[in-house]
C-alpha cells in the first residue's frame, strides 16, 4: 500500500509538458543525473525529452493498431515519482486515454506516493484512463499479466531487468528501454560493456550509434530467447542516456531470425572487408578504389576480437520505423504536450516560461520526421569525421550536403543525434562527390 502522506509534500509545483505536478525542489536545468539519496521526490529534467517522446510513440502506437482496440495495459515498471505515465494519462487525447490501464511501479515507497498525490491533486483533463501505483520489485511485478506496453528507465544498465520484461509482454507488444551507462555502451568502460553486454565499441564519431545497436542486439537475443522478433521504432541519443523502443512480435523461428540482424561495425575497413559488406547487401555498390570511412559486415564473417576497428557483435538492420518516427513532427509535439499561457498559472509561470517549455518540447523531437525516411540507410554519416576523413578545410554543411545527394536521386536526411550528421543510401562515390562539389574554390 501506498502512503498518502509524502515525505516532504507539497514541495514546489512544476509543469513538463501539459502535465502539472510537485516534486521536492525545483528542477535544475543542466542537471543530467539522478539527486543524491535522500532528495525526496526528483524529477530530472534531462529526461523530459524522452517522456515527450514517449507521449507521441504511444499515440502513434495506438492509432496504428499496433496495441489492438481494446484495453491497453501498460507498466511503466522504474516510475519513480510516475511522471512518466502521468503524462501518457494527462497528455494523450481522451479517446486514447480512456483505454489505459497504467500501472506505476517502484521500490521507493515515498517516491510513489508524491505520484499517487499529483494524480489526485492534478487529475487528467479529460478524467479518462485508470492509473495505479504498486510498491515492488520490476522483475516480479511485469509477471502478473500480459502487457501491451512496458517501460524500463533504470538508474544505469537496464540488463538485469529484460528477460522478465520481454516475457511480461503480450503476443504483440511495445517495449521502451533506456541506458544511462553511457560509458560501458560507447566503449569508454571497456570491461562493463564486455560483461553486461558481450560486446566492444570503438570510441569514435559513431560511438552513440553503435552503443545503440549494440543495445538493440542486447534486446533482439532477449525476445529472441522467448520466441520473440524485434521491430525496432525510434533509438535515440540524448543527452546523457540512450533509449531504444520496439515492437516484438512472438513466433517460432525469431532465435534464428535474430542472426540475420546482427553484425559488426568497422572502421576504415580494407577492400574485402567493403566488398564482402556489398555482396551482403549491406551498402550499395561502389568502385573499390575510394573506401567508406566504416561499412557494416554480418555476424558470419570472420573479425579478429582484439581489432581496434570492430565494434559489436550489434543490430545491422535498421534503427527505427518510418511511420513511428514520421508522426514525430514539432507541430504535433507541441499540439499534444503544450499548453497555451494563462495568467494566474497554478505553477506561477510566466509567458517566458512556456516559450522555453515550447522550445525544448519542439527540440526533442528536431530532425526525427526527417529522418524517418531515411534510417535504414547504410550510411550514417558525422560530417566532422567525414572532412577528417577526406583531409579537406573544413566539414560541409548537413543540410546542403543531404540535399545535394538528394539532387542526384538519392535518399538523404539530417538526424536526430548528438553530432552533426545525415544519413543516405548513396553509394560512397557519390557521397565523396558531392561532399566535394560543396568545397568552396582555392
Amino acid at each position: 500500500m501506498v502512503s498518502d502522506e509524502p515525505m516532504g509534500w507539497p514541495g514546489v509545483i512544476h509543469r513538463e509538458g501539459r502535465t502539472v505536478m510537485r516534486v521536492a525542489e525545483k528542477p535544475m536545468e543542466g542537471r543530467r543525473g539522478p539527486a543524491a539519496k535522500g532528495a525526496g521526490a526528483f524529477l530530472n529534467p534531462a529526461m523530459a525529452g524522452s517522456r515527450t517522446r514517449s507521449v507521441l510513440l504511444l499515440q502513434y502506437a495506438i492509432e496504428s493498431g499496433i496495441l489492438g482496440d481494446g484495453a491497453i495495459y501498460a507498466l511503466d515498471g522504474l516510475a519513480a515519482t510516475g511522471v512518466r505515465a502521468r503524462r501518457w494519462i494527462n497528455e494523450l487525447p481522451r479517446e486514447s486515454a480512456e483505454r489505459l490501464d497504467i500501472v506505476m511501479g517502484d521500490l521507493d515507497e515515498d517516491s510513489l506516493s508524491w505520484a499517487v498525490r499529483n494524480h489526485l491533486d492534478f487529475p487528467p483533463p479529460h478524467g479518462k484512463g485508470k492509473l495505479q501505483a504498486t510498491k515492488g520489485d520490476l522483475r516480479a511485478m511485469v509477471l502478473n499479466h500480459g502487457r501491451h506496453w512496458v517501460d524500463i528507465d533504470p538508474y544505469g544498465s537496464p540488463v538485469p531487468f529484460l528477460d522478465t520484461a520481454v516475457q511480461s509482454l503480450a503476443r504483440g507488444g511495445v517495449i521502451e528501454v533506456s541506458a544511462t551507462d553511457t560509458a560501458a555502451l560507447t566503449g569508454s568502460s571497456k570491461d562493463p560493456l564486455l560483461r553486461r553486454y558481450g560486446a566492444r565499441v570503438r570510441t569514435d564519431g559513431l560511438a552513440h550509434d553503435s552503443a545503440l545497436r549494440v543495445l538493440l542486439a542486447t534486446l533482439a537475443r532477449t525476445a529472441a530467447r522467448h520466441d520473440r522478433a524485434i521491430v525496432p521504432l525510434m533509438s535515440i541519443w540524448d543527452s546523457h542516456h540512450l533509449r531504444v523502443s520496439a515492437r516484438t512480435i512472438k513466433r517460432k523461428g525469431a532465435a534464428s531470425e535474430v542472426e540475420s540482424n546482427l553484425g559488426w561495425r568497422v572502421h576504415s575497413p580494407s577492400v574485402d572487408e567493403v566488398a564482402s559488406s556489398i555482396q551482403s547487401g549491406l551498402q550499395p555498390e561502389t568502385p573499390l578504389e575510394k573506401l567508406p570511412m566504416d561499412c557494416m559486415l554480418p555476424l558470419s564473417y570472420p573479425v579478429m576480437r582484439d581489432d581496434g576497428r570492430v565494434s559489436g557483435p550489434l543490430w545491422i538492420g535498421s534503427m527505427g520505423d518510418e511511420g513511428a518516427m514520421a508522426s514525430m513532427t514539432e507541430e504535433r509535439a507541441l499540439s499534444m504536450c503544450t499548453t497555451a499561457y494563462e495568467e494566474g498559472d497554478v505553477a506561477g509561470w510566466s509567458e517566458a516560461d512556456f516559450e522555453r517549455e515550447s522550445r525544448r518540447v519542439s527540440r526533442s523531437v528536431r530532425n526525427i520526421h526527417e529522418e524517418s525516411g531515411v534510417v535504414d540507410s547504410p550510411h550514417h554519416i558525422v560530417v566532422d569525421d567525414l572532412s577528417s576523413w577526406l583531409e579537406i578545410p573544413g566539414p560541409p554543411s548537413p543540410r546542403s550536403l543531404a540535399e545535394c545527394l538528394k539532387e542526384r536521386g538519392f535518399r538523404a536526411g539530417l538526424t536526430h543525434y548528438g553530432k552533426p550528421s545525415i544519413r543516405t543510401d548513396a553509394p560512397w562515390i557519390e557521397i565523396l562527390e558531392a561532399t566535394m562539389s560543396l568545397q568552396p574554390p582555392m
